[in-house]
């Protein structure tokens, strides 16, 4: 039985959970409306640990949720994850924060579900997956207006979660978009990722590892304004 560790703190939601293979036994987070994973990180980790009866050398690797999303919350949790590696020398897993996100979403054959995280004015981070959660359109910085995911809505549902629906809501109209803003990413949907990962052996080096912060949109967006 793997036993996994699993970090999320892309947004505002400070999360930690514990795994064995792909089932979480413990989760501790907080969504607070301003970033406090600094101070409560480490705390949930200890106590997530304490709660599963475990101790760190327990662990068979950490998961981070890779970004996109915040700055300083991506590199607060994927410099915990390293530090932990490190020090347990247990390999690291990423796992795409957007896709997190679309796993919360119970989707029917057909319908597709667009996780988006607010970035800035109507500038989100968004990713398409289909009913299997598999990725349909890559990861985009983008631009919302009226023709945003066109491509995507027909005759079925397609569901657009995350921190950015509601600009999305004020601007896409078709009756088959479906708008959800209280999805956040959360490391209970980290598991059945980072399990696959831990099967087949896909560790990030943890020397080198950074988060996907997306940062070439941001700057190229600045140099415009």
């Amino acid at each position: 039985m793997a036993i996994l560790l699993h970090l999320e703190t892309a947004t505002t939601n400070c999360s930690v959970g514990i795994s064995k293979d792909d089932q979480v036994v413990v989760l501790k987070e907080n969504n607070a409306v301003n970033y406090s994973h600094s101070e409560q990180l480490h705390v949930f980790i200890k106590e997530a640990l304490k709660e599963a009866s475990l101790s760190f050398t327990d662990l068979d690797a950490v998961a981070v949720s890779k970004g996109p999303g915040s700055y300083t919350g991506l590199r607060i949790g994927v410099s915990a994850a390293k530090g932990l590696c490190f020090s347990l020398d247990v390999p690291l897993i990423s796992t795409p924060t957007l896709q997190n996100m679309a796993r919360q979403v119970d989707l029917h054959p057909g319908e597709l579900v667009i996780p988006v995280l607010d970035a800035r004015r109507m500038e989100v981070y968004s990713c398409v997956y289909d009913h299997r959660y598999h990725e349909v359109r890559e990861t985009r910085a983008e631009i919302i207006d009226e023709a945003s995911f066109a491509d995507y809505v027909g005759e079925n549902k397609v569901h657009i979660v995350g921190s950015g629906a509601e600009k999305c809501r004020g601007v896409l109209q078709h009756p088959n978009f479906i708008f959800n803003p209280d999805v956040v990413p959360s490391a209970k949907e980290m598991a059945t990722i980072a399990f696959e990962k831990f099967k087949s052996q896909q560790f990030e080096d943890v020397a080198y590892f950074e988060p996907y912060y997306l940062k070439d949109f941001v700057l190229q967006q600045k140099k415009k304004g």
